[in-house]
């Protein structure tokens, strides 16, 4: 879909006809749509193929009559395995237009068009680039703060019981970090190329709104790292609770075994086709399931012992090293 976009008195509106200083906003675009950018606006094919391709790095160059200049931005899709990811938005800059170009919609073009920032114009071509990426960093930084959130109330369901689809929700949040990684180091190794280059002119202003810009960039990926490095320990640590909780289950299931040996070892004796004692007795068969009994039970409380002194030793142990300690 591609809408034309025009300055006026009360900011940024939508209008029918192209014209000078006008911006093209192409979004969630299909293959005709492509096919129109390509005739009617002279964008290369390849450019455009390289817009749409969802691995694509940020980057600037010139080319024969237009800069092109491509940025990640963050996206939101419920419907796809990973809702949460970043796709690349084009920026063509012509002499007398702004040509947009992102395969889906996101929070930086929504709040451009809606006129949700202020200063924003079309009358500055690097001006409105800045704010673009400018834009982009903030989305960022909400989004990371999204996830965030999602995080915290699936290590709250978590806390109760340990589910499959919890953990993996928990890995769909660390792929899109690690999209969200990459994506803004990406976007300010851009930033950086547009304050040495002398692709975009900018103003004194313009200046400062780039330095802005970069340190936007700078604290998003620095929350990026810290985001994804509480979720690997998240997923460590849960990790080693379904390790422990397998130990513990093993091991009540050994005690099992242990326990229900004894009778089985006693019972196989008296199964034997050979003279055995109180076989000729009408109460051999109870008392051999009272003795069975006594001696599981003997079993039980040996096990329990053993394991009573282990956790004395232990915190002896952890006593003396604390004392150490000091």
């Amino acid at each position: 879909m591609i809408k034309i976009r025009v300055q006026s008195a009360g900011g940024i509106i939508e209008t029918d006809k192209p014209c000078g200083g006008c911006w093209i906003d192409a979004r969630d675009v299909d293959k005709f749509d492509l096919q129109r950018l390509e005739n009617d606006y002279g964008i290369a094919g390849e450019l455009l193929t390289d817009i749409m391709d969802i691995d694509e790095q940020s980057r600037i160059e010139q080319d024969d009559g237009y800069i092109a200049i491509i940025v990640s931005m963050p996206v939101w899709d419920n419907s796809s395995e990973i809702a949460r990811f970043t796709v690349p938005l084009g920026i063509i800059l012509f002499p007398d237009k702004i040509v947009t170009i992102c395969q889906r919609s996101g929070d930086a073009l929504d709040d451009m068009a809606s006129n949700r920032i202020k200063g924003v114009s079309l009358r500055s071509q690097s001006a409105f680039v800045l704010y673009i990426l400018g834009r982009a960093a903030y989305a960022f930084l909400r989004a990371l703060k999204e996830l965030n959130r999602n995080s915290s109330e699936i290590e709250k369901a978590l806390q109760q019981s340990v589910h499959n689809n919890e953990l993996i929700q928990l890995l769909m949040l660390q792929k899109s970090l690690v999209y969200f990684t990459t994506s803004i180091k990406s976007n300010g190794l851009l930033l950086e190329k547009i304050q040495k280059q002398v692709f975009l002119r900018l103003q004194e202003e313009e200046i400062e709104l780039l330095e802005d810009v970069i340190t936007e960039n700078i604290q998003s990926m620095e929350m990026a790292n810290i985001y994804s490095s509480i979720l690997t320990g998240t997923m460590d640590a849960f990790a080693s609770v379904i390790s422990n909780n397998l130990n513990i289950v093993m091991k009540r299931l050994a005690i099992v075994n242990i326990v229900l040996m004894i009778p089985t070892l006693i019972y196989s004796f008296y199964g034997m086709n050979v003279r055995l004692p109180f076989q000729e007795n009408v109460l051999a068969v109870a008392g051999i399931v009272i003795f069975s009994l006594f001696a599981a039970f003997a079993g039980v409380i040996l096990l329990n012992i053993d394991a009573a002194s282990k956790n004395r030793i232990r915190i002896r142990r952890a006593a003396k090293n604390k004392k150490r300690g000091r």
